[in-house]
């Protein structure tokens, strides 16, 4: 009798939830990870982004159903849309930091065009594949879901621009363009989905015009990134003037990756501007003159940060993917359509461009290279942020639609969470392919170099 008021009291303690649960499998998905990150990262080449968006599938109503971000009714556009933004705030303003001194400066020719034209020729051609696959959709409306798909995610560009592989394939110049590119154009899709999204909802062509050119451009894009530069530029004169008073010691050095970040984020989010492209530029001229990249280059604290926040905001991704809407017929939603989607922006979306213009770019030297930095656009957090912002903007959809404003806001989650399931795969697993590929080249010229002194041998033995 005693026993069993033991283990009644026992049970009473064990307190099951889903947070709980949720909890242990993040954590320990981190601490496994981390056993075995050297061999996955550096010898397998496949990064926190695919695992852990795999992991999040396991995790997810699909499978387990242990997190599903999707049942939390209202609360599930805040907090995705949160959640990716800060990831995305950290990850840009690590990137303007990790950049080399004045870059911005210096490469300011091959940014504009990689970041600029890139992106229009490449919203306005998803576009016209978007409307072409599904027809209910008008071409403004693919335009909005294409404006989410422009942005070259930084998370996942990260797979090329760091690791072994990186540095030993891909020259350093080739390495810090993307880098810089898929920090830039993240804040720059806000335009794009603003033009799309007021004329949806505007009742004239003049009245989106004119809104989209003095708030997306001139308020968002200019003076965001104008109140990011002041920021980053004021912290590090205060920084700086702090270390030569011996006022900061090298770990709040390390610190400031977070607290900058966030407060820069806090002021462009208030007064309604372009936070992404704040923390870029904040990023950016707090390490222009190269005193806080000096101070900060031996620690790793911000790679620590990131492969947290990266695995988080991946299992994050991997559950929140809807594949009950990706079989939607009543919305022209087939699997067949979002395939040849995917395939047709791998092919069409940067890649014939870049061809064509990659003498205008002077850290792209051969179009080898033009066809790499072409291929690697891939689209992952920042996808999914602008997508879940375009919906704030959108009015509730009714079943069925009643208009095309609440038709798009039906299909837009659903088409661009599956392009982004699709660019994880894809992108995540190329570098894994290159190096197969790479070996199978080696091995073959070995055997061939093998072959031709065998030859020789031969003919020496033959005049012997």
């Amino acid at each position: 009798m005693i026993w069993r008021q033991h283990i009644s009291m026992a049970l009473d303690l064990l307190q099951v939830s889903p947070q709980g649960i949720s909890y242990i499998c993040l954590g320990g998905f981190i601490v496994l990870f981390s056993l075995v990150s050297l061999l996955i990262k550096e010898k397998l080449y496949v990064n926190e982004v695919v695992l852990g968006t795999g992991f999040g599938i396991i995790l997810g109503p699909c499978v387990t159903n242990i997190f599903a971000p999707r049942s939390w009714g209202f609360l599930n556009d805040t907090i995705t849309l949160e959640v990716m933004r800060i990831v995305l705030v950290i990850g840009l303003f690590a990137a303007g930091v990790e950049l080399p001194r004045a870059y911005m400066r210096r490469h300011a020719k091959g940014l504009l065009v990689m970041v600029v034209p890139t992106m229009a020729f490449g919203w306005v051609v998803v576009a016209a594949v978007i409307h072409a696959l599904f027809p209910k959709l008008d071409y403004i409306s693919a335009l909005c879901i294409a404006a989410c798909l422009t942005p070259t995610d930084p998370v996942t560009c990260a797979a090329i621009t760091h690791g072994k592989f990186a540095h030993q394939h891909v020259r350093e110049d080739i390495r810090h363009i993307l880098l810089a590119e898929a920090a830039a154009n993240d804040g720059l899709a806000y335009p794009f989905l603003a033009i799309s999204i007021y004329l949806t909802i505007e009742a004239s062509i003049q009245t989106a015009i004119g809104k989209w050119f003095l708030v997306g451009w001139l308020y968002q894009v200019v003076f965001g990134t104008v109140l990011g530069a002041v920021l980053g530029f004021l912290f590090s004169k205060l920084m700086k003037k702090s270390h030569d008073q011996d006022f900061i010691d090298r770990k709040s050095y390390i610190i400031q990756y977070l607290a900058l970040s966030i407060f820069t984020m806090g002021v462009a989010n208030t007064i309604g501007t372009d936070d992404l492209l704040a923390a870029f530029a904040a990023g950016c001229a707090i390490s222009w003159d190269g005193h806080f990249h000096e101070q900060t280059r031996h620690d790793d604290f911000s790679s620590v940060i990131d492969c947290v926040l990266n695995c988080c905001c991946f299992i994050y991704i991997g559950a929140w993917l809807p594949f009950h809407a990706y079989n939607s017929p009543e919305y022209g939603i087939t699997p067949w359509k979002l395939v040849l989607l995917v395939i047709a922006i791998m092919v069409l979306r940067r890649i014939p461009f870049l061809m064509v213009v990659y003498k205008f770019v002077p850290e792209i030297v051969c179009w080898r290279e033009a066809l790499f930095s072409g291929h690697f656009g891939p689209m992952g957090v920042s996808a999914v942020f602008v997508s879940t912002l375009a919906l704030k903007h959108l009015p509730t959809p009714e079943n069925p639609p009643v208009n095309q404003a609440q038709y798009l806001a039906t299909t837009i989650q659903p088409i661009v969470s599956f392009v982004v399931l699709g660019s994880i795969i894809v992108h995540g697993l190329s570098m894994p392919l290159f190096s197969v590929i790479s070996r199978v080249a080696l091995s073959h010229d070995f055997v061939k170099q093998d072959f031709v002194e065998q030859d020789f041998a031969k003919q020496d033995i033959e005049q012997l």
